[in-house]
């Protein structure tokens, strides 16, 4: 049975800054994520429960990226989110 055409995306440049969202942009939040938890917790416990937290979160962040009605905004919200998990880690890095 094929899908219904109008919940498909039309625009192949939408179809491609979604699929680039879901997999570069929502490996950026999970891996800043992480790291900004190294930076406020207990190394050793992050590192433990990386292994397993970081494929679901990830999952998680495609599934979000495929349902936002647009590419440019998800886009958006995924380097901010990133950049706010990041911006104490490379602050550390600087003034430590």
């Amino acid at each position: 049975m094929p899908a219904n055409k109008k919940h498909l995306t039309a625009s192949p440049w939408q179809r491609l800054l979604k699929i680039t969202a879901a997999i570069v942009g929502g490996y950026f939040v999970t891996s800043s994520f992480l790291l900004f938890l190294m930076y406020c917790c207990n190394k050793k416990d992050v590192l433990v429960t990386m292994k397993f937290m970081a494929y679901l979160i990830w999952v998680a962040l495609m599934i979000i990226a495929f349902l936002a009605k647009s590419g440019w905004k998800i886009w958006g919200w995924y380097l901010l989110i990133g950049t706010l998990f990041f911006a104490p880690s490379i602050y550390g890095m600087i003034f430590k």
